[in-house]
């Protein structure tokens, strides 16, 4: 259930290198079947039907999703400004007895924001005088810009009460191989063992090997991966900025999203629909991530190679001044 002991090895070796994080007794690693997996883990091992999560709105459609199957409530905040930053002063005011956990992702999605390294450890402070869990996503670590650096809150020696979970799906390029891990308080592994076994046994263990064989590569390999991104992100930044004022769009210095705000009466959905019907390009609508006060949207350009951004989001461009701007 908990993983084979060769990928066991290699993860921890890996959270001490790049994350600075050195599993102690205090601590145990679970492979999962994909981050997804060990935030369903997460959530039905620390809380009990009706209990609430705090989650910076905009949040990941799968964690809300997840939260609400399990019978708990998800607790919206907002968060600060064009850089999506969370407030820690509304996560502080939010919190109430039925709380669980603060659920953070950075780098995030759908925003790109990367959280700065004092705002996760006083965070990760604020989760242990309440006796409440910090669930930090770290699906995105390699995918930082612009000189972002990305920090592991797990680091700050706060091992009680903080649950990291991480993915290989996004850095490897193996998304439909379904390989995650988490890194949970001793104290939450039997629960976890229980819950794992339930739902699916065990992690695929043919793609455990495929993962150790990947993370013996290790971050060379995936920094090599990213860089054509580099470009593709330099492109889609340049073709956006030909929309003006029609748009606003969040700096975005991780993960590879751009989360925009469109300036128009239009609501996200008939635009996303508009945009696929008149001028076949697809984009996320931001009520999918909870934004409901605005038209909002969500590109995602990693599958886009140098030779087709142009192209695709040209098409975004011409129909967002088409449709948004009525040109």
């Amino acid at each position: 259930m908990q993983g084979i002991p060769q990928l066991l090895e290699a993860i921890e070796k890996k959270l001490e290198s790049d994350n600075l994080i050195k599993v102690n007794d205090r601590q145990r690693v679970v492979v999962t079947a994909g981050g997804n997996m060990g935030f369903m883990n997460a959530v039905l091992a620390v809380a009990d039907v009706g209990d609430e999560f705090i989650l910076p709105k905009p949040y990941y459609f799968n964690h809300e999703m997840a939260i609400t199957m399990a019978g708990c409530r998800p607790v919206l905040v907002e968060c600060e400004g064009h850089n999506y930053e969370p407030s820690f002063d509304a996560i502080s005011e939010a919190i109430t007895k039925r709380t669980r956990a603060v659920v953070t992702i950075s780098p995030n999605n759908p925003t790109g924001a990367v959280y700065r390294e004092k705002f996760l450890a006083e965070l990760n402070w604020m989760c242990k005088e309440n006796g409440i869990y910090h669930i930090h996503d770290e699906a995105y670590e390699y995918f930082t810009w612009d000189a972002a650096d990305h920090f592991s809150p797990a680091q700050t020696g706060s091992e009680e009460q903080t649950i990291s979970l991480f993915s290989l799906s996004k850095s490897y390029g193996f998304a439909s191989w379904r390989i995650g891990y988490m890194l949970i308080p001793e104290h939450l592994f039997d629960a976890v063992r229980k819950i794992q076994d339930t739902i699916l046994i065990c992690p695929p263990v043919i793609s455990q090997y495929a993962a150790l064989g990947a993370m013996r590569e290790g971050r060379r390999y995936c920094k090599e991966m990213i860089k054509p991104l580099v470009e593709v992100r330099r492109q889609v930044a340049q073709e956006l900025a030909k929309l003006g004022e029609l748009i606003t769009v969040a700096p975005a210095k991780g993960a590879f999203y751009f989360f925009m705000k469109v300036n128009t009466a239009i609501d996200s959905m008939t635009l996303v629909e508009r945009l696929i019907k008149e001028h076949s390009v697809a984009v996320m609508p931001g009520t999918t991530f909870g934004m409901n006060d605005g038209c909002y949207l969500r590109i995602a350009y990693a599958a886009l190679g140098p030779q087709t951004v142009a192209e695709g989001v040209g098409r975004f461009v011409r129909g967002i001044k088409a449709i948004a701007g009525g040109s």
